[in-house]
This record gives structure tokens, sequence and C-alpha cells, in this order.
């Protein structure tokens, strides 16, 4: 009987661990029956033997293929938040557009005093193309009501617009892609100030040597941040993402220390 039983839980130990590691590769949603590969086209019936060619984006007019320096010249043409929008969904210089189900642009008020920028879209927010709905967004809701604030009064954005596969944090090539198209959003906008949330957001916008740092150092402290299109510099606060705070439930009052920190700055300006 023992035998049997230390067997079974052989067999439930190796399931485990298979599951593990599929979550590891990026296997997060079982969303079928049957494994589907959407990379690929699907093999005609008529030849079983052909192998099948990679799926490509669909070329819209005006569709772009390019790499940072045209993503650059590309967003600095766009004078209108619409113009740019309509940019970023035709720009295929980004890999991650391939693997994402939709853009995830940005949510709330186009004049917005206060911007808060994340660093890229999860499952949830790829499926509503919205920043910030998930449990994430959830207490970032709450965070802002408790300093007087709700998405019709700020600007929410990602410094990536498509969500990695498997949620894993974008590289620093998809981040130098994308991050042109953030900086003429804040221009557009031209906000008072910004909430920066996580470690990927803050490096992607702070200049050296501040990007060193970890968010630990960098919260709670006013940074200057520069954005082209803009004469000044505009006042950023870095803080804990609300994905991070919903795993370490220790840092949320360093958390609300900056959200008070925020609200003083509010009530002065």
């Amino acid at each position: 009987m023992r035998k049997v039983r230390h067997s079974r839980l052989s067999i439930y130990m190796n399931v485990f661990e298979t599951l593990r590691l599929q979550l590891e590769w990026g296997a997060d949603e079982a969303v079928a029956d049957v494994p589907i590969d959407r990379r690929q086209q699907e093999m005609p019936q008529s030849s079983k033997k052909s192998v099948p060619k990679p799926q490509q984006v669909r070329a819209t007019p005006g569709t772009i293929r390019a790499g940072p320096a045209e993503a650059a010249a590309l967003a600095a043409s766009c004078s209108t938040l619409d113009a740019l929008r309509n940019a970023m969904d035709g720009f295929t210089g980004c890999d991650l557009r391939s693997t994402a189900t939709q853009l995830v642009f940005a949510d709330g008020a186009a004049d917005a005093r206060i911007m808060v920028i994340g660093e890229a879209p999860g499952a949830e927010e790829d499926r509503a193309g919205r920043p910030f709905i998930g449990a994430a967004g959830q207490l970032l809701d709450r965070m802002l009501a408790s300093v007087g604030l709700d998405r019709t009064q700020v600007r929410i954005a990602n410094v990536v617009p498509w969500r990695p596969p498997g949620n894993r944090n974008p590289t620093e090539t998809e981040i130098s892609i994308c991050l042109p198209f953030l900086h003429r959003q804040v221009a557009l906008i031209r906000p008072a100030c910004l909430l920066v949330l996580g470690a990927v957001a803050a490096k992607a916008l702070l200049a050296e040597p501040e990007r060193q740092n970890g968010i630990r150092r960098l919260r709670g402290t006013w940074r200057d941040v520069r954005i082209e299109g803009l004469e000044a510099a505009i006042p950023c606060l870095p803080s804990y993402h609300p994905a991070y705070l919903l795993r370490t439930s220790a840092a949320k009052r360093e958390a609300w220390i900056d959200l008070l920190t925020l609200r003083e700055w509010i009530t002065k300006h």
C-alpha cells in the first residue's frame, strides 16, 4: 500500500513540475482544449506535408517596419493623440506586436495634470486594450482614490504598449523602440508631473546615473525627467508598481508615503 501511495505522489509531483515549467515558458492561459501555435498559419488541408509559414502582421496603409530611429521620427511627426495612436497601430518595428492581441495605448484624460506610467500590459489589458484593468489596476484605482483622484483626472499609459509573452519584463531593445511613442504622448498631453510605477518604467524614463539604481532607492523622491518636445523638465515621482504591492504587502506602507508625497505636491501646485 505504501508503495502505491509513493507512486501516486511521484506522479502528482511530476505533473506539478510540468505545470511550473510551462508557466515559466509563458503558457499562463488555457483557452482551448488543443494547444495552438498562433504564430504559424494553419496548414492547408489539401497537403498535410506542406510546412506552415510564419504568420505575418497584415500591412495596412502607413504600416512601417523600423527601429528606434524610425520610431522617433514617426512619433515626432504626430501632432495629435489620435495621429499618434494610428501611427503606433501601423508600426511593426517592435516584435511584441506579433505576439500581443492588440495595442494598449492609454486611458484617462487627454489634458491630465498627472500622468501615471507603468511598465507593460498584462493578459487582461492585452485582451481589453486598456492599461491597468486587472488586479493591479484595481489596486491602482484605490491608490488614486486615496489622494482624491480617479481615472477621469489622470492619464495612464505604459512604457511598452504591447504585452510581452508570459508577462515577462520588456527587453532593453523593446523599450528603446517604444520609448519615443511614450515621450511623444507625454509631450502632447503636457502633464504637470509624472507618477512612475515600477523599476522598468523608472529606469526607462530617468537619465544616468539615476537609472542604475533600484526602485527602492528611487521611490519617494521627486526627480526631473527631460522629454523631447517640452521646454522644461517634468517632475517625476517613482514608486512601486501595484503588481509588486500585491505580492509584497510590507511595501504598501512605503507606497502610501509616496502617495502622501504626491498629494502634498498636488496641493501646492
